[in-house]
């Protein structure tokens, strides 16, 4: 190889290997968001629950439940699963299971404004990157995987 191409080359596969090795932390890091979104939500329905239980029956439209049962389902759900999300244990799952809540959110609103739509989306992309590609090497999942390994 030329070395005006060789050079661009090898730094270009350099970079690459720096970011390749960052993808723990990265993916780590779009974790612990997202569950802390996830989280925050849950405690403020905890904060004022009767509150919630009137947002479910009269604004949130849950398609299939009942307005009760929908809110303890969610409250449950963003309490435990960003918890779950954040340690990496049974993420996929976690990481699923709050994709469905994400989805019911959007679809139970009549109207949400463009800005809050749009953070559903980031955080639903960043959900499907987990149920998809796990949680990486920073997580209680993959310290499972290899000691189930050495077990075999």
């Amino acid at each position: 190889m030329k070395p005006f191409v060789a050079v661009p080359f090898r730094l270009f596969e350099q970079l690459s290997g720096v970011l390749s090795s960052s993808q723990p932390i990265v993916s780590l890091m779009a974790r612990l968001y997202v569950s802390w979104v996830f989280f925050a939500s849950g405690l403020t329905k905890i904060g004022d629950f009767e509150s919630t239980l009137f947002l479910f029956e009269y604004e949130y439209q849950v398609p299939f439940l009942s307005f009760t049962l929908a809110a303890y389902l969610a409250t449950f759900g963003e309490i435990v699963l960003p918890v779950l999300l954040s340690l990496g244990l049974a993420s996929r799952f976690s990481a699923l299971a709050l994709s469905v809540v994400n989805i019911v959110a959007v679809i139970s609103l009549e109207e949400m404004p463009p800005a809050a739509l749009n953070e559903h989306i980031i955080w639903g992309v960043i959900l499907l990157h987990t149920v998809f590609w796990g949680a990486s090497k920073l997580s209680a999942d993959y310290i499972v995987k290899k000691r189930t390994a050495a077990l075999n």
